[in-house]
């Protein structure tokens, strides 16, 4: 389980994001806007349910998932997505698809740092969290 990803957690450091958004063909004044976002993301769980919500001074989204079960996704930059989310070695891994792209997202603990990967092709985005 994804357990000990539980918490709020504030943005630190981020490496690779604007070409990452590029990547998944997220425009220049969107991009700019996402690349100055102070975010904090609050992952939860009720029952067998987990909840990621993402609070930026823009925008808040959030999505609820059962693990391993495709939904629907309507991501910050305004993509529809066919979303899965899985839990692989105590990593949460999000797979999106839509017209015909794919990404992925993956959040992991280390040394008590959240540390979340974004994969489209060859580009990767690493961003950091710290927890609140």
């Amino acid at each position: 389980m994804a357990d000990h990803l539980l918490g709020t957690w504030k943005l630190n450091n981020s490496e690779g994001f604007d070409e990452y958004m590029q990547s998944i063909g997220v425009g220049f004044a969107t991009r700019k806007a996402g690349a100055l976002a102070k975010l904090k993301v609050t992952i939860g769980k009720n029952g067998d349910k987990y909840n990621l919500k993402t609070e930026s001074t823009f925008k808040t989204t959030e999505m609820e998932f059962k693990l391993g079960e495709e939904f629907d996704e309507t991501t910050a930059d305004d993509r529809h997505t066919k979303t899965t989310v899985t839990c692989e070695d105590g990593v949460l891994v999000q797979h999106q698809k839509w017209d015909g792209k794919e990404t992925t997202i993956r959040r992991e603990l280390k040394d008590e740092t959240l540390v979340v990967t974004c994969i489209m092709g060859d580009v990767k985005c690493v961003r950091t969290y710290e927890k609140v």
